[in-house]
């Protein structure tokens, strides 16, 4: 029994507690203990004790955490309790405000590959194009999956493409499902911000939280089969954390129109072009009625516009700002003005299965998978009154335009698995789908004026995923034994992208036709001002018909691999991987790990790897043109596939594989009798060719012949994915966890940091057609940089202490979040000087959070916490990156998001 307890204090590795089991539920855990002293991952030849390993693989217990950890998603679970996992919720920044880019040892979130019950997950369709962590990558969206459905996570910390495929040059992330029976368990949970900075006119209290998850398995026949359901539901609120709009909202012209509205007169109606327009004389007539009703105009400025006798007169003299007169008028305030600057609104629904029935005494078959549907709403930049972008004859007082995403999520995967001979074969089909719909809501297409809809079908994205993989692994009594594990896996891929309603993307003549490149300048609509009017929806331009692709790719592999004790103290892994991808070519990788046992209790371990990471089907076909904020403005951007004609005039190569080598050195040290855990591991991570996202390429820095394609295209910059640059990660795992027990009470202390750097070496992949300084500095833009070295936390550490006393449990955590930069520049004078310009800094912050949980009856329990007890915030912007103070903390980068102290109470019950 002693033994036991030792290995559990073992297990966890990476500063997380496990809260001591109620009276009710430790008749299961002496099973659950076993499982959790061996991992999966890190070798084909099955099990081993985690401390034996040749690489560092963390497990965690998800089952018994959920009790007492107030994050209720996979993402954010692993953020805290995993110090090499980085993933915050994002803001303004279109489908990525739903899902949240996941990082593991500072690399991108499509370098780490993600296993459901040890087979292939598939990526979301989402390609994160905005500014955000992850920027230009594709990432697994873990939150289609319900954490109540996982019974463990584990976390190979360790290059791994040569035993799983592309994408694993990180690390891989398994999902173990629950396979729970005999049994009815759930939790209901209720939370929110609990933080007077939060801005939504609903007091101190915002972002709450209700979740419910149910969970119900039994068995199936009497050789062990089973089947277990998880469904999941949970609503929640947006937060709200702009802080007060401070720009210029309301212009003279502004306040005459208001005055005339009033009166029954839209001015708005009088004109489609307002320098085509037979109605001028009335307009200004108008204009100079109007005028007289806006009492806080002087009598000199009242003058001015009487004495103006034509439009263009009156234009340049109704640009005066009028905003604090205008509002105190209209009874609004400057908060009625602010964006969504927090997390989104979020409706999540999610059902899960595990099943597994023996179809012989050596045989049986198996299915999981599961269905999830997420409806979110984000918010995007205020269009103001004063703003060309802004139809006042609809919006007077300007709007706040919604990005609706509907989010499906579909895996099933089937499988027989079993022994013949001694080989453990296992034969299985994964098919995973996951789509993204977006639906813009309360917006306009400002060029149809008064015919606009307020609401658009935008189209939306998809990705399919179908993997066939057929298993082999054999025990042999070689030497101290030897195991020899191969297979091979066949990879179909769809990528498509659907167009949205014409509206969404279209800009129309004044006759209400789409507008060409032959399109007369009198016949497109403007504003009072002359401003042409832009179309499309407003926040969201739909996807185009000549942005649809629907684009296919296939992949073979095959692997084979070693693990030889050599002797009882000496254990060697080999492994070897060939993959051929129908749109790029093949690769060829190896792995090379050891493990010595120096002592009783002392592991030295170390490893070696190639990798690589295929370009994803998005990567290579994603193309749309959308508004985007850059340098203070809204710019068109359109992104462009590498073999657009904008590429071609530009020179952009395409696309090819990213890859690295890796090589990792640790050790592990037992002291039983202080029931201590210590292991480090130091890696490093060098990748070639890596894909990333390049700036901005404006139109007024490419040649005559590009500005033209440019005009085609109706897009002020262009932006594309290339191999830019090569990275090196270097970096080091250090993790102490002790555990004691003192009379009946039980005590857990984990202590883990993660420290890495990752920086660019050697020079810039550049396009052959790209001579100019400026725009080889676009290809690898200052930002970008910023995103892939800085935009990250270099440090992370959690400590954690768990205290258990009969039916009562106690958890503190704190975490250490290390700073960060910002990737947008200030200009820190305001006089637009390149020698003023710097980036943000975002200081080290501490977060610290409790919670305490009490088993009732065998049946019942309540838990009741807080995150981020001390209300901690990043470190506030300077004022000239605040956009009118809307963005308080930096939309670009967080290391723990920006919604301050969450509480939270939950009732678990199992029956």
């Amino acid at each position: 029994m002693k033994r036991k307890q030792q290995l559990l204090g073992l297990l966890v590795i990476t500063g997380l507690g496990i809260p001591t089991l109620s009276n009710a539920q430790k008749k299961d855990s002496v099973q659950e203990k076993n499982i959790e002293e061996t991992v999966l991952l890190g070798s084909r030849g099955g099990v081993r004790s985690k401390t034996d390993s040749p690489v560092p693989v963390d497990v965690f217990n998800l089952k018994k955490e959920s009790i007492i950890l107030p994050q209720s998603n996979i993402n954010q679970i692993l953020n805290i309790i995993a110090p090499s996992f980085t993933s915050t919720v994002q803001t303004a920044a279109d489908g990525t405000d739903h899902l949240d880019p996941a990082q593991l040892r500072g690399l991108g979130p499509d370098q780490v590959l993600v296993l459901v019950n040890g087979k292939r997950r598939h990526s979301s369709a989402l390609i994160n194009v905005n500014g955000t962590p992850g920027r230009g990558t594709v990432g697994k969206d873990l939150n289609a999956i319900p954490s109540f459905a996982i019974d463990r996570l584990e976390v190979l910390r360790d290059g791994a493409s040569a035993q799983y495929g592309s994408d694993a040059i990180a690390g891989v992330i398994n999902l173990g499902l629950k396979r729970d029976t005999g049994k009815l368990s759930g939790q209901f949970t209720y939370g929110g911000n609990l933080t007077p900075t939060a801005n939504d006119h609903t007091g101190n209290f915002d972002g709450q939280n209700i979740q419910v998850d149910l969970n119900y398995g039994n068995k199936i026949g009497e050789k062990g089969g089973f089947y277990n359901i998880t469904w999941s539901s949970q609503f929640r609120d947006a937060t709200s954390r702009a802080g007060t709009e401070s720009g210029n909202l309301f212009n003279a012209y502004n306040a005459i129109e208001q005055r005339a509205l009033e009166n029954g007169v839209n001015l708005s109606s009088l004109f489609s072009n307002i320098n085509n327009t037979p109605n001028s004389q009335q307009i200004i007539n108008y204009i100079h009625q109007y005028a007289q009703n806006v009492n806080y105009f002087s009598s000199a400025y009242q003058s001015q516009i009487q004495n103006a006798s034509t439009i263009s007169a009156l234009q340049g003299i109704l640009t005066t700002n009028f905003t604090d007169q205008e509002l105190a008028y209209r009874g609004l305030t400057r908060k009625d003005f602010n964006m969504q600057i927090g997390q989104s609104k979020l409706n999540n629904h999610q059902l899960f299965a595990n099943i597994e029935v023996p179809v012989s005494d050596h045989w049986k078959v198996y299915t999981f998978g599961g269905y999830s549907y997420r409806n979110g709403v984000s918010g995007g930049f205020y269009r103001r009154p004063n703003q060309s972008r802004t139809f006042t004859g609809l919006y007077p007082n300007g709007y706040l335009p919604q990005i609706g995403t509907q989010i499906q999520d579909i895996s099933f995967s089937t499988g027989i698995k079993g022994d013949w001979k001694g080989w453990n074969i296992d034969l299985s089909n994964t098919f995973g789908q996951n789509s993204f719909d977006y639906t813009i809501k309360n917006t306009g297409n400002t060029s149809l004026r008064f015919a606009s809809p307020n609401e658009f079908d935008a189209g939306g994205l998809r990705f399919t995923q179908n993997t066939i993989n057929l298993d082999f692994n054999k025990d042999y009594d070689i030497l101290s034994g030897l195991n020899v594990a191969f297979g091979g896996e066949h990879r179909y891929e769809n990528f498509k992208i659907s167009a949205g309603e014409e509206a969404s993307y279209t800009a129309y003549d004044i006759f209400g036709n789409p507008q060409t490149t032959t399109t007369a300048a009198n016949q497109k609509p403007t504003d009072f001002f002359g401003n042409t009017l832009p179309g499309g929806s407003q926040v969201f331009g739909g996807f185009r018909p000549d942005n649809a692709v629907s684009k296919n790719r296939q992949s073979v592999a095959g692997y084979v691999d070693f693990a030889l004790n050599i002797t009882d103290w000496f254990l060697a892994d080999a492994a070897a991987r060939y993959e051929n991808y129908s749109d790029f070519g093949s690769t060829f990788n190896y792995k090379l790990a050891s493990r010595i046992k120096v002592a009783d209790n002392f592991n030295f371990r170390f490893a070696g790897s190639t990798g690589f990471r295929a370009p994803s089907i998005h990567q290579i076909y994603y193309n749309v043109t959308s508004t985007l904020f850059t340098s203070g403005q809204l710019l068109e951007v359109g992104t462009f596939s590498n073999d657009s004609k904008i590429a071609n005039l530009l020179g952009i190569p395409k696309l090819k594989q990213e890859t690295s080598k890796s090589a990792s050195v640790g050790f592990t040290y037992k002291i039983p009798s202080a029931n201590l855990t210590i292991t480090a591991d130091g890696y490093f991570t060098r990748i070639d060719d890596r894909i990333l996202l390049t700036g901005q390429f404006s139109r007024a820095a490419v040649s005559a012949v590009a500005k033209a394609a440019y005009d085609e295209a109706q897009v002020n910059a262009t932006q594309f994915f290339v191999n830019a640059i090569d990275t090196e990660t270097k970096g080091l795992d250090f993790v102490i966890t002790q555990n004691s027990k003192i009379s009946n009470v039980k005590i857990d202390n984990n202590f883990a940091i993660n420290l890495n750097k990752t920086k660019k070496v050697g020079a810039t992949h550049t396009s052959g057609l790209l001579q100019s300084p400026d725009l080889e500095k676009v290809y690898f833009a200052e930002n970008v940089r910023v995103y892939l070295e800085e935009a990250t936390p270099r440090v992370k550490a959690t400590l954690s202490h768990n205290i258990s006393w009969k039916d009562f449990s106690f958890y503190l955590r704190n975490t250490y979040y290390g700073k960060v930069t910002s990737p947008d520049l200030i200009d820190v004078n305001g006089d637009g000087t390149i020698g003023a310009q710097e980036h943000q800094s975002i200081a080290d912050k501490v977060i610290t959070d409790v919670s305490a949980a009490y088993q009732f009856t065998k049946n019942v329990g309540l838990s009741l916490g807080v995150n981020n007890v001390f209300d901690i915030y990043p470190t506030k912007n300077l004022t000239a990156s605040t956009n009118n103070d809307q963005f308080i903390y930096s939309r670009s980068t967080s290391q723990f998001g920006l919604n301050g102290r969450y509480v939270f109470a939950r009732i678990n019950f199992n029956f």
